[in-house]
């Protein structure tokens, strides 16, 4: 399954989205936008650049410690 946009209001009225990889897990979530126009425009702006390298800076997680016992 491909990654799809989630666009949805939040509480105060204004809009934002999620981008989902094919197993659900978000991958990028947005700002808050005043109107869902502005939301549409985000969504636009994250599949015209993200194809390219220079327009973002990739960052790794860091690994999470678990005390076992």
């Amino acid at each position: 399954m491909a990654g799809a946009y989630e666009l949805k209001p939040t509480a105060n009225g204004e809009f934002m989205f999620n981008l989902k990889a094919g197993n659900g897990q978000v991958i990028l979530t947005s700002e808050r936008y005043n109107a869902k126009a502005g939301a549409l425009g985000g969504i636009e702006s994250v599949r015209t650049n993200s194809p390219d390298d220079d327009r973002y800076e990739r960052r790794v997680a860091k690994a999470l410690s678990v005390r076992v016992g």
